[in-house]
Order: C-alpha cells, then sequence, then structure tokens
C-alpha cells in the first residue's frame, strides 16, 4: 500500500499452523511476563493466507519489546515515516480477531503496535494498549520566580528520566533515545485539562535557554516565555520536536476494508489512537482513549483520525479524554499540481510533509482540479493512470482536461474516497485541540455526543495552504449533542465553527465553499456565549438549540454569539440564551444573503457588519 524499502525482518523456519477458528497464544509461545514479539511475528507468519482466524489472549498482561520485531521503512500520514518496527504486523489478511479477553498489551521503546494492511475482515476488540515509558513528559511545576523569569519542575525519575546536557534538558525515552525539550502546553491536575488560557504559559524551548539541577529531583529553568510564568501547581507536558514527536501510532489502518476497533483501550501512544488512510467501511465502538494511572495525559496526537478513507465511518459509545489533539479528523488530501507534463497527464507532488507516501488516487477514481488561490473546484474527471515516483511525487494521467487552464497554482483532490460518518453517543473532554474536525463530502451525523474539548467543538474547515485537507462538507447534520464549556483555551473559539482556511495568497471565490449544514436540538453550557461561526457557506441551518450561562470559567463577551460571513440561505430559528447579563449578538457581514432570524430568545436580532468578503480569523 505503501512505498516500502529496507525490508529487514527475518523470519527463519517459520511455524505452519493448521486451519482453525480460535488460536491461544499461549501454546506458542506468547505468555504474560515475556518479551512476547519473536513468538507472535513468527505465529502471525504462520498463519498468513488462511482466513476466519482468532488470535486469543488468555487475560494477562502481555510485554512487547522492540529487539526482535519486524523492521520497515513505512510512511504512515499525519505522522513522521522512518522505519518502523512492528508488534502485530497483520498484513494481507482476511477475516482476522485478535481478541485480547480483557489482557494489557505493554509495549517497550519506539514500536508500532498494530499495523493493519491490505486486510478485510480485521477485528481488534478486547485489549489495552500502554507504554511502559510514554511519549511526553509531566512535569510539575512547584516554584517560580517572577524576578529572575524562571520557574522550577520536578522530575519523576522512574516515570520520566531525564538528562541535563550542555545546560539543557532532554527527556531520556530508553533504548538511546533522548529528545530535547519542544513543545509543550500547562495540565491543571485538578480539572484534568489544559488550564483556562494556556496559550499564555507556552514555554518557547527552540530559542535560547538553560537549565541547572537543584536538590533532589528538581531542577530551575530559565527560558523564553510567551507571556507568563507557568503557575504553581500545573504540571507542564513537553512532548518534543519535529520529527521526533510522531512515531509510532497505537493502530495504524492502511488500504484495507470493513475493519472493527471494539473494546480497546488506549492509554498511551507516540502519535494517534488510530490513523486510517484509504482504508473502506471502519467501526469504531466501545473504545476509550484516556491517560493511565498517575498520568494526566494519553496520546501524542488525535485519538482518532481518517485520511483519504470511504465507505462508513462508524464511531460511537466511546470516550476521548487527555489526548493531545482532537477525537476525531476526517478528511482527503489536497495535491499540488507541479507541472502539465502532457495534454492530460500532470506531475503533481504530496503537499504537506506529513502526508508523503500516501497513495493519493488509483485508475477509476474520480477526481477534481481546483484553483490554489479560491479553492474551489473548476473541472472532475476521471484517474487513467497513476505512478508513484517517490514519496513526494506522482504522475496523474486523467481521462479529459479542459482546454484551458485558469491562471495561478493548481491542485487536485479525490471525490471517491470520501466517507460517510456516524459520530454518535460519545464523550469528549479535558484534551488539548478541538473535539471533531470534519471535512468530507460524504453524509455525516454527529449527534447524542457530550463535547467540552480546550478550542473549537466542531470545527468544519479545509485548508490548501497548512494541513492540505480537503472535503468540503455538503451534508451535515449535528443534533442532539451537549456542549460543555467549549473554548476554554480563552480565545476565539465555538462550538461549531465553519471556515475555509485562507492565508493572505489566498481569497473567497464566486460559489461558497461548504453547504448544507444543520445545527438543531443541541444543548450549549457556556461561559463565553459563543454559539456558530461561518464563513462561506451556503444552506445552514441553526434552530432550536439552547445556551446557557456557566461560571466555570472566567465570562467572555469579546466576539458575536453568532457570526455569519459570505453565506447564504441561512435560517436561526427558535434558540433560546439564559443566565447571561446581555443578550447574544447575531451579526452578519453585507455579502451575506438569505438570512432568516427568527423567534429567538435571549439573543439580539440580526446586525449587519460592515465587513464583506474577509477571510476568517
Amino acid at each position: 500500500m505503501k512505498i516500502h524499502t529496507c525490508f529487514l525482518f527475518f523470519l527463519s523456519l517459520v511455524p505452519t499452523v493448521h486451519q482453525a477458528t480460535v488460536i491461544d497464544v499461549s501454546e506458542h509461545g506468547v505468555l504474560p511476563g515475556l518479551d512476547s514479539t519473536f513468538a507472535l511475528n513468527r505465529l502471525i507468519e504462520g498463519i498468513g493466507g488462511q482466513s476466519g482466524v482468532t488470535l486469543f489472549f488468555p487475560k494477562g498482561i502481555y510485554e512487547f519489546h522492540p529487539e526482535n520485531a519486524r523492521e520497515e521503512h513505512r510512511a504512515v500520514s499525519n505522522h513522521d515515516n522512518g522505519i518502523k518496527r512492528m508488534i502485530f504486523p497483520l498484513f494481507g489478511f482476511e477475516d482476522i480477531t485478535i481478541d485480547g479477553d480483557g489482557s494489557l498489551f505493554l509495549f517497550h521503546g519506539v514500536v508500532s503496535p498494530f499495523v493493519v494492511e491490505e486486510s478485510s475482515g480485521v477485528a481488534l476488540k478486547n485489549f489495552t494498549v500502554d507504554f511502559v515509558r510514554t511519549f511526553h513528559d509531566e512535569l510539575p511545576i512547584v516554584e517560580i520566580d517572577e524576578d529572575e523569569g524562571s520557574f522550577v519542575v520536578e522530575i519523576d525519575p522512574d516515570r520520566y528520566p531525564h538528562v541535563i546536557r550542555h545546560g539543557s534538558l532532554y527527556s531520556d525515552r530508553g533504548y538511546g533515545w533522548e529528545v530535547p525539550m519542544g513543545f509543550n502546553i500547562l495540565f491543571d491536575p485538578e480539572t484534568r485539562s489544559p488550564i483556562f488560557n494556556t496559550r499564555d504559559y507556552i514555554i518557547n524551548f527552540n530559542q535560547p535557554h538553560r537549565v541547572e539541577r537543584l536538590e533532589g529531583n528538581r531542577v530551575r529553568v530559565f527560558a523564553k516565555l510567551r507571556k507568563d510564568l507557568p503557575p504553581v501547581g500545573s504540571v507542564l507536558i513537553s512532548y518534543g520536536v519535529n520529527p521526533l514527536s510522531r512515531l509510532a501510532p497505537a493502530i495504524h489502518l492502511s488500504g484495507s476494508s470493513d475493519v472493527t476497533v471494539e473494546g480497546v483501550t488506549i492509554l498511551a501512544a507516540g502519535g494517534m489512537g488510530i490513523i486510517a488512510e484509504r482504508t473502506e467501511n471502519v467501526t469504531v465502538r466501545d473504545y476509550a482513549l484516556t491517560s493511565g494511572e498517575g498520568r494526566l495525559v494519553a496520546t501524542r496526537a488525535d485519538a482518532t483520525h481518517f485520511i483519504g478513507c470511504k465507505g462508513t465511518i462508524l464511531v460511537e459509545n466511546s470516550l476521548f479524554e487527555h489526548m493531545l489533539d482532537d477525537a476525531i479528523n476526517v478528511h482527503g488530501a489536497y495535491v499540488k499540481v507541479v507541472e502539465r507534463v502532457g495534454d492530460n497527464q500532470f506531475l503533481c507532488e504530496i503537499s504537506h510533509f506529513q502526508q508523503w507516501g500516501l497513495v493519493f488516487a488509483e485508475p477509476g477514481d474520480q477526481i477534481a482540479l481546483l484553483s490554489r488561490k479560491t479553492i474551489l473546484p473548476f473541472h472532475e474527471s476521471t484517474v487513467t493512470g497513476f505512478e508513484i515516483l517517490n514519496e513526494h511525487r506522482f504522475l496523474l494521467t486523467l481521462e479529459d482536461v479542459p482546454d484551458s487552464l485558469p491562471d495561478g497554482p493548481l491542485s487536485v483532490e479525490n471525490l471517491t474516497w470520501n466517507p460517510d460518518v456516524i459520530f454518535r453517543n460519545n464523550i469528549i473532554r479535558e484534551n488539548r485541540a478541538r473535539g471533531l474536525l470534519l471535512t468530507s463530502k460524504g453524509k455525516i451525523l454527529i449527534e447524542n455526543n457530550i463535547i467540552s474539548p480546550q478550542m473549537h467543538g466542531i470545527l468544519v474547515e479545509g485548508d490548501n495552504n497548512k494541513w492540505y485537507e480537503s472535503g468540503a462538507v455538503q451534508d451535515l447534520t449535528i443534533r442532539g449533542n451537549t456542549f460543555i464549556n467549549v473554548g476554554f483555551e480563552g480565545t476565539k473559539r465555538y462550538p461549531l465553527y465553519i471556515a475555509p482556511l485562507l492565508n493572505e495568497t489566498q481569497h473567497l471565490g464566486e460559489g461558497h465553499y461548504h453547504r448544507n449544514i444543520r445545527f438543531v436540538d443541541n444543548e450549549i453550557i457556556s461561559f463565553n456565549g459563543h454559539f456558530v461561526f461561518a464563513l462561506s457557506v451556503d444552506g445552514l441551518e441553526v434552530s432550536d438549540n439552547t445556551v446557557s450561562f456557566s461560571d466555570d470559567y472566567p465570562e467572555m463577551d469579546d466576539y458575536p454569539s453568532v457570526d455569519l460571513r459570505y453565506s447564504e440561505n441561512v435560517t436561526i430559528r427558535g434558540n433560546d440564551a439564559s443566565g447571561f447579563n446581555r443578550p447574544l449578538r447575531i451579526v452578519s457581514s453585507a455579502d451575506c444573503d438569505q438570512i432568516k432570524v427568527s423567534d429567538n430568545s435571549g439573543f439580539t436580532d440580526l446586525q449587519e457588519t460592515g465587513v464583506s468578503n474577509v477571510k476568517n480569523d
């Protein structure tokens, strides 16, 4: 599925396992309390070509070390590419189940626990994933000195071993791997969440800094601050630098179909909990991504992430908390057109470095050509040829191309690989970043969830300049959800924020980017009164929602409650706001059209602003 090199693992005398419905792994040397990597890899290789097999792990604590793991160069979307050592390499399987029976799978070092590629009918169930050494550090702030601008952290030497080298602090991740202090955020140990206004306390370890060791396990840090010293009692979460911060997702799905993850708990991973790419039909049920005992943070990045998938993504009855990014992100990829090399041929380049190696298309896929200036499509065609040149570039041949192309840079988007999404009966809370990011042209239903992230509750974005995430929404229903204190980062964050991300070289074109969005029957409990922001939307209904005041965080009134910009066919009806010391403002820019506001309580009437055709903030 991906571009593979350096296939360095050698399996000698692989045992042959006769066809069986259930295989007890303990009968093949996979036992609690031992390093089971080699025995497990041999067993998996031995059942290759069989279908309808269950690998059953009698309940226990199973440990997996990297020394004898299968190794391969892998490109993993939204992660850092490189040599990966894999514990469960499930390549080319049909109807295979990994049943942990409630076991703990404990991983050592930088390993990729589960890799599913070119497989169908895979079920991963009934186990917990954890790492002996996490991919982040949790350092309580025990003292600050305002005069000299320093702070003191206390380091648990067993959980988060460190070394001081040339006056700088390095995280010792084991196996000879040292990581400098880098990206960081502060958590509140009482709320188990990022602290309010955490952006004010970011520490810039990229600038010259120094540390000095004090008595016991304490270290004083002198570093450049964004604004303020971190409060005593907060916990500094440090998670390294690129390209060392996203190396080992817990579950990687690629080029597969009909995959189920059920009854799985993930306590730590050096990347995302689940990353799926070019996979059809994924079900995630009774899944929990949360921090382990004595820790505040779980995974380095998203709990679940889907890029270039199709079919149906179903996520239900699951818990998402304490991850250092979003609960779910669903999108495609905008790929740059470098050069037209023939009548119907284009040399293309993967746009973002963490998408390098992505298989963008195959013959038969429908694609759209679009302007990178407006990120609006101007032509659709069918792929007749797709040739990978390297991780960065490929040659794309199309069935037909317009006689003339617009001026300026162009991109390509895959229209075939856009999934339907059902996300229901889940809890999102106490995490850095957003709740849900949704950019898929399929039918999307977000229903009966509790959503309480640090930033936006639901972000409907799409961009062709930063992350290059495609899939302008065409049919999105958000109903029956409860949003609690969304945006406690303390800036302009909304339960629902809809806007393509534009930079200074881009502008809104003729026509709207997103369409057909319904936000109905939701409950918003809010300290800031933020409700809905919409830019470049055709068809938006916001009706029968309630917004009530919360005093859990300092009150804010800096931004409108409903902010409409360059949108049309919008209805704001039957919403009720209560408990605020002011009516919540509803505003629209002068370039909006067909805006209907009626029967709302606790809101102002529609107010028109002078803003016209602006990019989002």
